[in-house]
């Protein structure tokens, strides 16, 4: 078998503050296929974010990656250690063999250049190409992200477009170099549900067709449950729960991840109150002893308050699973 696209061993980032240390992603491991899809789920707080900066080495000071290992292997088949790059090695890497797609399409996009300009600079920073054959190819993958007219496009400037337009500028950009993973960053929280499904779409069959392998970062579990094959579940720098999508929303093993699931408003009866998960996330800064889910967690008892949870693991036919907790859901207090 070949190796995956991306093996995460044990990545650690803190952030030094004055008030102590906060450990934002804390020894998380996981790994992409080739042609696969992992979403990447939690609460706003729960370090998702910070993994994908932190996997292309994109944490700046007061922050720091204190540890790990990011295993990349592109298509060539050679394995790279992204954590032994320099930074002059990283940028030739982000934008060519590794994209990512930001939340904010102007975090991708220079709001005073054309968007010919930015997509025909992103490919010819990468590839030697000329000026009329990037160009083709920028009109013809903005007609394939389903932007009208992509000709004319090409001549506009970011502020042109609308919110969901830019998005799809930004994704176009991403896929330009045909890369070998994506790193996307609640790409499709701003669209309008039928735009939001036309990207995932897209995403899905590029996957599918190119073997491209895609980190789906956010907190829209059903989003995950129609796209992903995997999911990790993370809470306060953690890695919870990860699995296979359908074995992990059928039957979870974490009370949060149950959680989540339950507060999914399709899951309640029209008419009553939506479910809820107790609390909120903790600062980082003053995690609770134990299973820092504790707190919030009706199952809690003395070991989960006076111990961290080692990761359980099991494997079925529908593939390896992973859970972090000393008493989970369905197999009694």
């Amino acid at each position: 078998m070949s190796a995956p696209t991306l093996r995460v061993e044990n990545l650690s980032t803190q952030f030094i503050t004055r008030a102590g240390v906060a450990n934002a992603v804390n020894e998380v491991s996981f790994e992409i296929g080739r042609g696969e899809v992992l979403g990447l789920v939690g609460e706003s707080g729960s370090g998702k974010s910070m993994t994908g900066y932190s996997l292309l080495g994109m944490v700046d000071a007061p922050g720091r990656i204190a540890g790990g290992r990011v295993l990349f292997t592109g298509r060539d088949g050679i394995t790279t250690d992204l954590r032994t790059l320099r930074e002059p090695e990283l940028r030739r890497l982000r934008g060519d063999r590794i994209a990512m797609i930001f939340q904010d399409p102007m975090m991708t996009l220079n709001p005073v250049l054309s968007i010919e300009t930015q997509m025909v600079e992103t490919l010819r920073a990468h590839r030697r190409i000329t000026r009329a054959d990037a160009r083709a190819r920028s009109r013809d993958m903005l007609a394939r992200v389903g932007i009208p007219a992509p000709d004319e496009r090409l001549a506009a400037y970011p502020h042109q477009f609308s919110g969901g337009m830019r998005q799809r500028v930004a994704i176009a950009i991403a896929l330009l170099n045909q890369p070998d993973l994506v790193i996307a960053d609640e790409p499709t929280t701003a669209l309008d549900v039928t735009l939001q499904g036309q990207i995932l779409a897209l995403m899905q069959g590029l996957c599918a067709e190119t073997g491209l392998s895609l980190l789906w970062i956010t907190h829209d579990l059903s989003v995950v449950a129609g796209l992903a094959d995997r999911v990790a579940v993370m809470y306060a720098g953690r890695l919870v729960e990860q699995g296979p999508v359908a074995a992990v929303i059928d039957d979870p093993r974490h009370p949060y991840t149950a959680g989540l699931i339950a507060s999914a408003p399709s899951r309640n009866r029209r008419g009553q109150p939506l479910a809820q998960i107790a609390g909120a996330t903790p600062a980082l800064l003053k995690l609770p002893s134990g299973c820092s889910f504790h707190p919030r967690c009706a199952q809690a008892q003395d070991d989960c308050r006076n111990a961290e949870p080692g990761p359980t693991v099991a494997s079925a036919a529908a593939g390896r699973r992973e859970w972090r907790c000393f008493h989970p859901v369905g197999e009694g207090a």
